[in-house]
């Protein structure tokens, strides 16, 4: 408190405390709602203080009147801000100008400055330093008037900073080639510039007692449900965490169920995907400093959607979502059937082909089921290698890693080729999978359905999988069911989930997520051919 008193002098009134930062003798600092003082040199004292000196704390220190002398200061954070924008329409603009000679006090100047003087679009007033450190570390350009107990806030925001560029997990063969990047400015600026329209809403908290990251929800107001909108605003406002490093932080602080493999958070770093989304009611979450936006509320049927799956005809488009859900399938109980046909239902399966998996097995020294956890397990290592290696070499060491291991493992006797076979169509089918969050949650299920097809073959599998149906039914995301349209059943919202109908077709909007503006397209939408003229 003497520290504080010597610094600020008497405190004008006293708010809630806000998070605290470290001084040069490691002791913390409370900033949260004291005032600027007049003095100037006690300004800066200050906040070279609560900076510890920080080199990158750039402080320039001008004189703006001789008559009567008034001083000033430049203050920014290198690094953070657009240097020309600071050193042409701020420090070229007060040192040039010669009408300050007018302006008698801090007050004067001040209100010049403010009002008149600098030609930039966004200028506000600072009265105490927790706003102004939450503007400085923004990148915004300060400046301090000696005589005056308020700043000036400028938007200089710049430095450097990643350029659009193509997506890289979601790839389009027809769609556009834009990608988030990690400035939350950017972000909005791609979505806004897809859905023109002023009813696209945008709110802004800042989350993270120290980082006090930007997180934004974006809606468009009279579609979204204004019930899901205020849950999703009570599960933002109710974090209390020092670090928001990405949008993964938030997904897993505000989704509905923790301990389930399924996700109940969509995402995406595309941002024609994210505006389809707002357009059908849902609500996307942003995060500064992460390329990746959330959508909530999630639904299972949209981890099988895919970018080109709205840039393609309906009729190739059915097919493929069926491909896709057979290939979920084989994701998740390939080597889980293997175990179970060769331990208990070799009845199923021709006499020929029984004769020759058994032929591959007589010299195998482990059960089917020992076999196949042997396999995965070394899959799963060399597709970890894969990711962590360096691009240069990742691929190679996955790809010769398998041949080679797999060839000498076979050789070697411990597994058949029947079992490498399944595998890889196994692994190939995972990364078929649209969506790489299902993916890792089908990943996670197979080996537990292998378990049970050793115990109990094909009864196994099926009570696994009832089991897995019962969880996903019982999930919700932002209190819409999770399996919906399909549980609760609404045939209405069926033309967008296995199938896809024409866009014509398409005429509602889904009921459970927007339930103000369902109908998206007027009437009489079908494309028709023209009339034969008469003669």
């Amino acid at each position: 408190m003497g520290i504080m008193a010597k610094l600020f002098g008497k405190p004008k009134k006293k708010k809630k405390q806000q998070p605290k930062t470290q001084d040069t003798s490691g002791q913390a600092t409370d900033i949260s709602k004291e005032y600027l003082q007049t003095s100037l040199s006690l300004n800066l004292q200050t906040l070279r203080k609560l900076t510890g000196r920080s080199s990158d704390i750039v402080i320039r220190q001008i004189d703006i009147s001789d008559n009567p002398l008034t001083k000033a200061a430049i203050v920014m954070l290198d690094g953070l801000i657009d240097d020309k924008t600071v050193n042409q329409f701020i420090i070229q603009m007060v040192l040039t100008d010669s009408n300050f000679q007018n302006y008698a006090s801090g007050e004067m100047v001040f209100d010049y400055l403010e009002k008149k003087l600098l030609p930039i679009s966004n200028v506000s007033s600072i009265y105490d330093w927790n706003d102004l450190f939450a503007k400085l570390l923004s990148g915004e350009t300060i400046i301090l008037i000696d005589g005056n107990e308020k700043a000036l806030a400028t938007s200089t925001r710049g430095g450097e900073q990643r350029s659009i560029s193509e997506p890289g997990t979601e790839v389009s063969i027809r769609g556009p080639k834009e990608a988030f990047t990690e400035s939350i400015r950017t972000n909005t600026s791609l979505i806004r510039k897809r859905i023109k329209n002023p009813n696209l809403w945008l709110e802004t908290y800042k989350i993270g007692k120290v980082t006090q990251t930007e997180v934004s929800i974006m809606y468009v107001n009279g579609i979204a449900n204004d019930k899901i909108v205020q849950e999703v605003r009570n599960r933002l406002k109710r974090i209390d965490i020092d670090q928001i490093a990405d949008s993964s932080f938030i997904e897993q602080l505000i989704e509905d169920q923790t301990f389930s493999t399924f996700p109940s958070v969509f995402h995406s770093e595309r941002p024609d995907v994210v505006s389809a989304n707002l357009m059908e009611g849902k609500i996307a979450i942003l995060v500064d400093g992460s390329p990746f936006v959330l959508t909530v509320p999630a639904l299972f049927v949209e981890f099988f959607q895919a970018t080109d799956d709205y840039y393609t005809r309906f009729d190739i488009v059915i097919g493929i979502r069926f491909l896709r859900i057979l290939i979920f399938f084989i994701s998740l109980i390939g080597p889980a059937t293997y175990v179970a046909i060769t331990t208990y239902h070799q009845e199923m399966i021709p006499t020929m082909l029984i004769i020759a998996i058994a032929a591959q097995r007589e010299a195998i020294p482990f059960p089917a089921y020992i076999e196949a956890l042997l396999m995965e397990i070394t899959f799963e290592i060399l597709r970890e290698a894969g990711v962590r290696l360096p691009k240069a070499v990742g691929q190679a060491v996955s790809i010769v890693g398998a041949l080679v291991i797999g060839q000498a493992a076979i050789q070697a006797g411990i597994v058949s080729p029947a079992m490498v076979i399944v595998v890889a169509i196994t692994a190939i089918a995972n990364f078929a999978t649209p969506s790489f969050s299902l993916a890792i949650s089908s990943r996670i299920i197979r080996f537990g359905l292998m378990t049970l097809a050793a115990v109990m073959g094909f009864y196994g599998i099926i009570t696994g999988l009832m089991i897995m149906v019962i969880h996903l039914c019982s999930l919700r995301s932002f209190g819409v069911p999770y399996m919906a349209p399909f549980a609760p059943l609404m045939i209405k919202n069926m033309g967008d989930t296995v199938i896809r109908l024409p866009l014509w077709a398409l005429k509602s909007r889904p009921k459970l997520i927007s339930q103000k503006n369902i109908q998206r397209q007027g009437v009489n939408q079908k494309p028709q051919p023209p009339e034969e003229n008469k003669s």
